[in-house]
């Protein structure tokens, strides 16, 4: 009925002020009849045009999200940071951090749909030094239905909290104390991963690993078929209320290190530059993990708090070669073989809390255990076994998100993790974020 609206109006505005003659009526009566025509021309070209499929899936099928973090720090740190936490120096010591100016890892990520079948994710990390490493590279299924989906190729286990978050997501411009020692700063391997999602209210997941093993504690075995490491968690979580939201998780994590060689251990008491040892053996991870979240009524606006804490449990049990002698060696060592075991266990707790909507402070405080060692007798003498001390760590965080693009942070921290060094430890951290990004995890 809109026609006939705007053919009144149209005939109104042409109505001279007098009245018309025949002839003029005339003309009148064929410019509304050109004016219909027109309409009913649009009408039918709109009606071809609605009725019309809509384009294929494949003319905009490849449409990957990329992204782009770039991340910097300035380090002031008292001490040399490549001494090893007290009782951990057949352990990495990866305090991803160095002194003064450093381009911190930034990454590339691109992810898109696949088919209505599958989706793939790869994650290039650019190295401070210079080159590239694949960090993740993997498909998932996204139509297992069930609750269930299976993952193949390189990403990091689904173990803890902290672990499969990436390092832009941290609260922290660091680690962990037990992160660092435990899993090499985050424990990534090469295999399948399936988990489950339980049809309830209560979140409850609960997954399977296996993998090649590459990742530490692991050793990469290219000479292997089998499976070198397997892993199992379990996650469930809940609401309570409008404002509140936890979760808590469980995991077990089993390798077998083969001739791991560890070097500049300070093994024989007194020892100045140390001692390279070789170890061949399993390792079994347990762990612990909880979260706990509060915001009122759900406003992030009106300030919010988030308390997470972990622990792990290593028990390790082989045989331990004291003074190995690496090939290509201008000296031989001692070369003594004999049993070896060890539990060693680490935990964090830290709390964030939002004091306005850009403002953060955070606290965290790291805690190491050494444990006691069991050694052979024929290393006795050589190895030491309890190191009697107990290495800790306080960090304070302050930063500024300026949008969920950018954050600028101020980290202070006193590191007590090597008996008789005290480094009091500032660092100046920016991360941004370019292009599409997915959303980050519980």
């Amino acid at each position: 009925m809109y026609q006939y609206a705007i053919i009144f109006v149209a005939v109104c505005a042409a109505l001279p002020a007098h009245a018309a003659n025949d002839a003029e009526l005339q003309s009148m009566r064929e410019q509304i009849r050109q004016l219909e025509q027109r309409m009913q021309q649009a009408e039918t070209s709109g009606a071809q045009a609605t009725a019309q499929p809509p384009a294929s899936p494949g003319d905009n099928a490849f449409n990957p999200a990329v992204s782009l973090i770039l991340s910097g720090t300035y380090g002031r740190i008292a001490e040399n940071p490549d001494v090893p936490a007290t009782g951990f120096a057949m352990s990495p010591n990866n305090h991803g951090y160095s002194r003064s100016f450093s381009l911190k890892e930034s990454e590339l990520g691109i992810s898109a749909n696949i088919d209505p079948q599958f989706r793939g994710v790869a994650t290039i990390a650019l190295a401070p030094e210079g080159g590239s490493s694949v960090e993740n590279a993997y498909v998932q299924t996204t139509s297992l239905g069930n609750g269930l989906n299976l993952r193949m190729g390189r990403f990091f286990s689904g173990q803890g909290y902290l672990n499969e978050q990436h390092a832009h997501a941290w609260d922290f411009a660091d680690q962990p104390l037990v992160y660092r020692i435990f899993w090499d700063n985050q424990l990534g391997d090469d295999g399948l991963q399936l988990k489950w999602l339980a049809p309830t209210d209560t979140f409850v997941e609960i997954g399977a690993e296996i993998g090649r093993g590459r990742g530490h504690p692991g050793t990469d075995r290219e000479d292997s078929n089998g499976a070198g490491a397997t892993a199992l968690f379990a996650h469930i979580g809940d609401d309570i209320g409008a404002s509140n939201s936890w979760r808590a998780g469980i995991s077990l994590h089993h390798t077998r290190r083969v001739d791991a060689v560890s070097d500049n251990v300070p093994d024989l008491p007194g020892t100045v530059d140390g001692v390279s040892n070789r170890f061949s053996g399993d390792s079994n991870t347990y762990g612990l993990d909880m979260v706990w979240k509060y915001t009122p009524n759900g406003n992030t606006g009106m300030g919010s708090l988030k308390l997470q804490g972990e622990y792990f449990q290593r028990r390790q049990d082989g045989l331990l070669t004291y003074d190995y002698t690496a090939p290509n060696a201008t000296t031989a060592g001692a070369n003594i073989t004999d049993s070896y075991s060890i539990t060693q266990s680490g935990w964090y707790v830290q709390g964030v809390y939002q004091l306005m909507p850009r403002w953060r402070a955070g606290l965290r405080y790291d805690r190491l255990d050494p444990g006691t060692a069991q050694v052979g007798a024929l290393n006795s003498a050589n190895v030491i076994s309890n190191h009697a001390y107990t290495p800790t760590r306080s960090t304070l965080m302050l930063d500024f998100n300026p949008s969920e693009f950018s954050r600028l942070r101020l980290q202070l921290a006193q590191d007590k993790s090597r008996e008789g060094l005290t480094d009091n430890q500032l660092f100046l951290q920016y991360v941004m974020s370019l292009g599409a990004h997915g959303a980050h995890q519980f």
